[in-house]
């Protein structure tokens, strides 16, 4: 299951982009719940009933009407949790789609995709993790659509990631009640202008095309008052473009090959003249999304 960046500056819950970068979970029918964790968050998140993956799991068999007994899980995060990277929408579709097919695959995708949104409550990462690449999604009483669109071949991703965490909650309350039309505009603007230069790679119009009224300036603000420095950062080491990673505090810079690792250093020293530590990944973007295996014989050891 891929992490995925949302937002990508002006995006905010309608663009997702899906990144090399997976956790893998291994599910079996079992009498009870067990849930072994290795790798990011092993020691504090949940392996008993409250963990996302059994829930996803309890509520397919909910909804397809099939009795929950118990469940074995097996998990290896390398998605980082609570740094805006989609770790959630990973786990709750890292149980759904595991128990779907456990069940014979009762649930087609859509229905699913439903069903960890309703979890989520917007759909930016969970659509972008279980269809892979940048997808758009329109999700309201009226139209649910997701469309994927192709990722340049020349992108890609450095992601600085800070040590410390932040909760969606937290970013979400952040947020003005209310914005102007003409920050309604800009954003509109940019959205439009940031698909434009990717689908005609317009690398120069990226770092305008990230720009954004609707959220980072209230979460920098009162969350990450570093961000601006670290966007100016890796600009100015080759960045085509950065912004907030979803809720944060992560930041996701779009660059060339060539570059990506001066700007993952460059964002990284940034955020350390602030007295606070991070690393940094470099990413593709993943083009597959959320892969299903059965495997053969007993639950591996």
């Amino acid at each position: 299951m891929p992490a995925t960046s949302a937002n990508c500056g002006p995006g905010f819950d309608t663009l997702g982009l899906a990144l090399e970068l997976h956790n893998d979970f291994e599910l079996a029918e079992w009498d009870r719940v067990q849930v072994d964790i290795q790798g990011e968050g092993a020691g504090r998140l949940p392996r008993d009933e409250r963990s996302l993956v059994v829930r996803g799991a309890r509520l397919v068999h909910e909804a397809a009407g099939r009795p929950f007994r118990g469940l074995r899980v097996r998990q290896v995060n390398r998605i980082p949790p609570s740094r805006g990277l989609g770790s959630s929408a990973s786990a709750w579709l890292g149980g759904m789609l595991g128990a779907n097919a456990l069940l014979g695959a009762p649930l087609e995708r859509p229905a699913l995709l439903a069903l960890a949104v309703q979890q989520e409550g917007h759909p930016d990462n969970v659509a972008a993790a279980l269809h892979g690449g940048l997808t758009v999604t329109c999700w309201d009483a009226d139209v649910r659509a997701v469309v994927g669109l192709p990722v340049p071949a020349p992108l890609r991703f450095a992601v600085l990631v800070p040590d410390r965490e932040a909760s969606t909650a937290e970013a979400r309350a952040a947020l003005p009640p209310g914005y102007s039309r003409a920050d309604a505009v800009f954003n509109v603007g940019r959205v439009a202008l940031f698909l434009a230069a990717l689908a005609g790679e317009r690398w120069e119009l990226l770092g305008a095309a990230m720009a954004d009224r609707l959220h980072q300036p209230y979460r920098s603000r009162v969350l990450f008052p570093w961000l601006d420095a670290v966007v100016a950062a890796a600009k100015e080491a080759g960045a085509l473009g950065a912004a907030l990673s979803g809720a944060g505090p992560s930041v996701l810079a779009l660059t060339r090959e060539a570059e990506a690792e001066a700007v993952g250093r460059a964002m990284q020293s940034a955020l350390a003249r602030e007295r606070l530590g991070s690393r940094t990944l470099v990413l593709e973007a993943d083009r597959h999304g959320a892969r299903v295996a059965t495997l053969a014989g007993e639950f591996s050891d």
